[in-house]
């Protein structure tokens, strides 16, 4: 097992970036091949849903003008 740190990192109004050595399986439990949509030890992932290339981002969001909720809320703010 790799003690590489898997790095997430959320894109203001876009996608999720993830860094590190990670799998990516689906619902039926199929395994992605992650290596067309690598660059870098990096995958970009579908945040706003409308991606041609789901779970993987396609740019669709910037088209559509997706505008996310970035920010953590504190579990005292949510309730």
């Amino acid at each position: 097992m790799s003690d590489e740190i898997v790095e997430i990192k959320v894109r203001e109004n876009g996608p999720y970036r993830v860094k590190g050595p990670v799998r990516l399986i689906d619902a039926d439990g199929n395994e992605f091949d992650l290596e067309p949509h690598t660059k870098d030890g990096t995958i970009v992932l579908c945040r706003c849903g409308a991606s041609k290339t789901k779970p993987f981002c396609d740019k669709t969001h910037s088209k559509l003008g997706f505008e996310a909720a970035e920010r953590a809320v504190r579990e005292a703010d949510a309730t």
